[in-house]
């Protein structure tokens, strides 16, 4: 494997968690990096995180609601949030229509514990 540049093609992913509600696609992950792509059922919540390092969502399709320590935030298809870890954050979408968003990570955290 090439550990200078990762191609992931459309279809492929690394691994994939199924909860219900929420399903969590891991697409790249490196030493230092990581990407997930997350769909979240209408009318549904992700758990609460908190770890170390830092994210970048990027919603891809719907309206969603991030919370991140005791401020929300109302994120629309375009939108970027940044934050660091290690405040609390979940997901939450609180519509009537599935929304999918992309989540990079640093460091990688991905594992079924996480979701």
């Amino acid at each position: 494997m090439d550990t200078d540049v990762i191609l992931i093609k459309k279809g492929d992913e690394k691994g994939k968690i199924k909860k219900p509600g929420k399903t969590y696609r891991l697409m790249v992950k490196s030493d230092n990096i990581e990407t997930i792509i997350a769909e979240i059922d209408p009318h549904t919540e992700s758990r609460w995180f908190r770890h170390e390092g830092e994210e970048l969502h990027l919603v891809l399709e719907g309206t969603m609601e991030y919370t991140i320590g005791e401020k929300s935030y109302i994120l629309s298809a375009g939108d970027i949030l940044w934050h660091k870890s290690t405040l609390k954050h979940r997901a939450c979408n609180f519509s009537d229509e599935k929304v999918k968003y992309m989540t990079l990570g640093t460091p990688p955290t991905f594992s079924k514990d996480m979701m």
